[in-house]
């Protein structure tokens, strides 16, 4: 710590940012992609779900083909 109290390490706050962005428009896209592939009301609401989490599928089927699962 300095003199003056506040801590020598910096804030990471600015580019912080640019991780936000792209998952945001990824969620974006993602949204759009499945809005158009629902037919039902309950596949919308479906829809938003899988836009929100779509990180996570991905993950999911990424290490199920590595895996060979």
């Amino acid at each position: 710590m300095s003199s003056t109290g506040t801590s020598s390490r910096t804030s990471n706050a600015a580019t912080a940012g640019g991780g936000n962005a792209v998952y945001g428009l990824g969620m974006i896209g993602a949204l759009v992609y499945y809005l158009q592939a629902a037919d039902v009301w309950w596949e919308y609401l479906l829809a938003f779900l899988q836009a929100i989490f779509w990180p996570a599928f991905l993950v999911y089927e990424a290490f199920r083909a590595l895996l060979g699962g």
